[in-house]
């Protein structure tokens, strides 16, 4: 068995995804080319990667399962590009929640504190004292809405809830409140216990009402492209702080845009745009009130260990035919 890995990996990732198949042929470089991804998957049976080629089936017959690196799978469900129905397509869901929610809080805190106006003061050397009496928040007594409840989503709620904010929870199906996804232990909410209330989809607005700030951890499918749209930005609280770590295409950009000059929004930390890098004449660029990040809130030092560690578990599920985790439903889209 060949596994193929369009990422190097250091001594201590191999022996942990060695240990899970022994006897697997392991070729893993650093793929920098969609050219460089294509040639390591030849003759590949199982592909970690971010990316798959486009001619899979015929560079690959016997590739069976593609772990992917990231935690959406928008990207490779794309028309022509999707693998055949007998490739497995697993994602790296759970290896970002500490980071992603971490950034989120961060975000929160930097908005509540108004570190952003700090921050761009010192740049101009300017000492500003005036108006923080009256425009510093506090975290706590606060309600956070969630929309998206997955492992990161879950995990912005723990955390939330440390700060002594009250959450509520939007997802697909709110009577099914476990978490089936890879999730480390002290991690997250994988029974559904720390929301105050669980709401569907079609209670989007009803969660905007009522949410002080919100955070949209929602993959990208046909389903959620544009799930946050005018209605729901109309219904928010006013003053409301919005986070985006999803996908920028989940948020109707243009009424986003129109809820912050109107002030209808307090602010928006975003991570994430419909168009990435984000054009330079986009207006959210000198909003004073706006966070903005060039998609890295779940970067960090440590991502590909947990991503071997992940992968070693699915790993070990396939080699003794066992359910793998994060397992996309391509009818979903996630």
């Amino acid at each position: 068995m060949k596994i193929a890995s369009a990422y190097a990996l250091n001594d201590s990732q191999r022996a942990v995804v060695a240990g899970a198949a022994p006897n697997a042929a392991i070729e893993d470089r650093a793929c920098r080319t969609p050219a460089e991804v294509d040639e390591v998957a030849s003759g590949c049976d199982i592909l970690l990667s971010f990316r798959i080629p486009d001619d899979l089936p015929s560079r690959a017959p016997n590739c069976r399962w593609v772990q992917l690196l990231s935690a959406g799978a928008d990207h490779i469900l794309d028309g022509a590009r999707q693998p055949p129905t007998n490739v497995a397509i697993t994602t790296a869901s759970g290896i970002h929640a500490t980071p992603i929610a971490e950034y989120t809080l961060a975000s929160m805190l930097a908005y509540a504190h108004r570190l952003h106006v700090t921050m761009r003061a010192q740049t101009k050397r300017e000492w500003i004292r005036g108006g923080f009496m009256t425009t510093v928040d506090e975290l706590r007594g606060k309600t956070l809405g969630v929309i998206g409840y997955g492992s990161i989503g879950r995990e912005t709620a723990r955390l939330a809830q440390a700060f002594g904010m009250k959450v509520l929870a939007l997802k697909r199906n709110p009577n099914d409140r476990r978490d089936p996804g890879w999730n480390p232990p002290g991690l997250g909410d994988p029974n559904g216990e720390i929301p105050k209330r669980f709401l569907g989809p079609e209670e989007c607005a009803e969660l905007m009402v009522e949410s002080d700030y919100i955070t949209v951890t929602l993959p990208l499918t046909p389903h959620t492209r544009g799930f946050v749209g005018k209605r729901e930005l109309d219904a928010a609280k006013p003053g409301c702080y919005i986070v985006n770590i999803g996908r920028g295409s989940v948020i109707d950009e243009r009424a986003l845009i129109e809820a912050l000059k109107s002030a209808k929004l307090g602010g928006a930390g975003l991570d994430v745009f419909e168009t990435e890098p984000l054009p330079s004449e986009s207006p959210l660029w000198n909003m004073e009130n706006v966070i903005l990040t060039p998609h890295m809130s779940g970067a960090n030092r440590g991502y590909m260990d947990k991503a071997c560690e992940l992968f070693a578990e699915n790993l070990r599920r396939f080699t003794a035919n066992e359910p793998l985790l994060n397992l996309v439903d391509r009818t979903l889209g996630y």
